[in-house]
């Protein structure tokens, strides 16, 4: 499940799959056995609204916690830019000597971190975020000797700007990393499969085009969702806009 929830278009695929064949069981089963009395259809019809209720309470609810995250990402990536930002401004404060190395170093891990969000080679990516992990670090390094050497309330707040780069960066990757839970993607599966049996067990007679339809539906819900969900492998992904427009104008003469 983990590895289709990283990639929507197999998703769709399989689920529709799964569930088509689903809503074919039901009407193999009913065939099997006797066939239903008129009496027997209020008490199915019952049942069949009660699991399509349920199915599309938890499509509406995990599209309602996708959605969620992904504006998450989107403002945590502008809040992101808005501490480089202000770091940069802020080593003005710094003697030049200090001020001038710190602001090339900002602008390199800019560059790293836009690299971050546009980057879908998990070898690339890690070297990216080993080399951003490095640059903080040495930017940790810098803002502590100026404290060090001249503990001074205008060295105090480098630091602090600093120090919000780098937590920035940490909750932009705690974001990304929160996402719709497998067993909510188990309970819709599960759901999903079962709704489409009670549909084909209670068809009157056999109509392939309507089968087709709770399927689809449900399989098209599931990607939108993935898709909405996953960082990385959809369609639908946080661009750094903030990021690259902070990156001009720090590189512009």
């Amino acid at each position: 499940m983990a590895e289709l929830v990283d990639r929507p278009g197999l998703m769709l695929v399989v689920l529709f799959v799964g569930l088509l064949l689903a809503a074919m069981l039901g009407v193999v089963a009913q065939r099997a056995w006797n066939p239903i009395k008129a009496g027997d259809h209020s008490e199915l019809a019952i049942v069949q609204s009660g699991a399509l209720t349920l199915l599309g309470l938890i499509v509406g609810f995990s599209f309602s916690m996708a959605t969620t995250r992904y504006d998450q990402r989107k403002n945590l990536e502008e809040a992101e830019a808005n501490a480089i930002g202000t770091a940069y401004v802020r080593a003005d404060l710094m003697p030049e000597s200090a001020a001038a190395p710190m602001r090339s170093a900002l602008r390199r891990y800019l560059d790293h971190r836009i690299l971050v969000y546009v980057t879908a080679d998990q070898g690339e990516l890690d070297r990216i975020g080993a080399e951003a992990t490095k640059l903080g670090a040495d930017l940790w390094a810098s803002a502590r000797s100026v404290v060090a050497a001249d503990p001074t309330p205008a060295s105090a707040l480098v630091a602090w700007s600093i120090n919000d780069v780098l937590n920035s960066a940490d909750t932009t990757t705690a974001a990304w990393l929160d996402r719709v839970p497998i067993p909510a993607w188990w309970l819709l599966v599960l759901i999903g499969v079962g709704a489409n049996v009670t549909l084909g067990f209670g068809t009157k007679r056999f109509n392939s085009l309507l089968l087709f339809v709770v399927p689809l539906t449900v399989a098209i819900s599931a990607f939108l969702i993935a898709d909405i969900d996953s960082p990385r492998g959809g369609m639908v992904q946080v661009q750094p806009l903030n990021l690259i427009r902070l990156a001009k104008s720090l590189n512009a003469p």
